[in-house]
């Protein structure tokens, strides 16, 4: 189990909203950061600035290393098989489109299959919406069994011998399923297809080994696991990241550029034009290390045990509702839920108000409210930092909420 001592390396946890000590549940937005983060990116700025790859001087030697070291750091973190499979990206949705955009234009044809969720993130269904159109290809869902969780057979439904492309979120960010992906992508590739996994909330929270899931691509995004916004991966298979094409050019990525034509560096170079996200990748070096040090397995048991307790607490609550897998081995740790007949931003603004932060909305999830048949749900997502004081802590804001309410209408 985590250490208590842990919520202590997270300074902005030190302090209090509207008068209480707050609380924060809101770690699938963006998780906060640990001092040895800050101070990557402080000792970056005040030691180490400089650009990477051009300059011959002290500073560029000691930034390029730093940004490559990084590299390899991610390489390890998920197994890729070499460091070149590695793309520096803006985060999950630059990655998603990045091979919707290169590898998705160059083989999707006329007809051809894209097949997704409803579960997905808009970041996992615009890119796919808008290559079908262009492409004239048909975007296809599988369909969710009653519980948020989807079954191989209906994924065997779904993906046939003209589908090209298979996209799925590893963990929902609103039901908290945890999806079969090793498993969906033997069953793309017995049909020609290719696998995309949106890992924005599995990198943070499990032991991920893109080897062993033999995924083609994999995504995710550094502040969701401790590190700095701006900054996420695009994990490939090298020999479909060697015959993809760039979506963005101009400097550090070409090789020789001529009057009329030019040509690229090799990989992972060719994919990250102009000046890298060099400080954001020291930033997510040092995430990792703080990930590694706790140990992604202890975080993964330590969420199921805060999804446990949370939903054990909750489900005494008359009139809240619990979306997502009943299991809590099944799911992330993440609670998303309504309370009957009360918005989840009226919800939220009385959780806010007793220094307790929680999402409410569409989660950037409209297809998947529109099958839950609601609006909007309030979600409490867990991490490394928090504990059980945490949720009964919510549990208490959430009677008061009720009791609010109830009283006023």
């Amino acid at each position: 189990m985590i250490n208590q001592e842990i919520k202590s390396y997270f300074p902005i946890l030190n302090q209090e909203i509207n008068g209480h000590p707050l609380v924060y549940l809101d770690s699938a937005a963006t998780s906060q950061k640990p001092v040895q983060v800050i101070e990557a990116l402080k000792n970056y700025y005040e030691f180490d600035n400089s650009n990477v790859h051009r300059g011959v001087h002290t500073l560029g030697n000691r930034a390029t290393e730093k940004y490559e070291g990084a590299r390899e750091k991610v390489r390890k973190f998920i197994n890729a098989n070499d460091a070149k499979e590695v793309i520096f990206v803006r985060g999950t949705t630059t990655a998603i489109n990045t091979v919707a955009q290169s590898y998705g234009r160059a083989n999707v044809e006329e007809g051809d299959e894209i097949v997704i969720t409803y579960m997905e993130h808009h970041s996992n269904i615009i890119p796919w919406q808008q290559l079908a159109k262009e492409r004239g290809a048909i975007l296809k869902y599988i369909e969710l069994e009653e519980d948020g969780t989807i079954s191989l057979e209906q994924v065997r439904a779904a993906i046939t011998e003209r589908t090209k492309i298979v996209s799925m979120v590893y963990v929902s960010n609103v039901l908290g399923t945890m999806n079969p992906v090793k498993e969906v992508a033997q069953i793309a590739h017995e049909n020609g297809a290719v696998l995309v996994v949106d890992g924005a909330q599995a990198a943070p929270h499990l032991k991920i080994d893109v080897q062993q899931l033999d995924c083609d691509f994999f995504a995710f995004s550094g502040h969701k696991m401790v590190g700095p916004t701006g900054i996420g991966v695009l994990y490939g298979k090298q020999a479909l990241l060697e015959e993809m094409e760039p979506v963005e050019f101009g400097g550090e990525m070409i090789d020789f550029v001529g009057l009329y034509d030019s040509t690229w560096k090799e990989l992972p170079w060719k994919f990250e034009g102009g000046t890298p996200i060099i400080a954001g990748a020291v930033g997510l070096g040092a995430a990792i290390d703080f990930l590694n040090e706790i140990g992604l397995n202890n975080i993964e048991q330590h969420e199921h045990a805060m999804a446990a307790y949370a939903m054990d607490r909750m489900s005494g609550i008359e009139g809240l509702q619990i979306y997502g897998p009943k299991d809590p081995a099944k799911r992330a740790g993440i609670v998303t839920f309504n309370l009957n007949d009360v918005h989840p931003h009226d919800v939220a603004t009385v959780l806010d108000m007793s220094g307790i932060a929680v999402r409410a909305g569409h989660h950037c999830a409209q297809p998947l409210m529109k099958w839950l048949n609601v609006t909007a749900t309030a979600r409490a997502s867990f991490y490394v930092y928090n504990d059980e004081s945490d949720i009964d802590r919510l549990v208490e804001g959430l009677r008061t909420a009720k009791e609010y309410f109830n009283n006023v209408f």
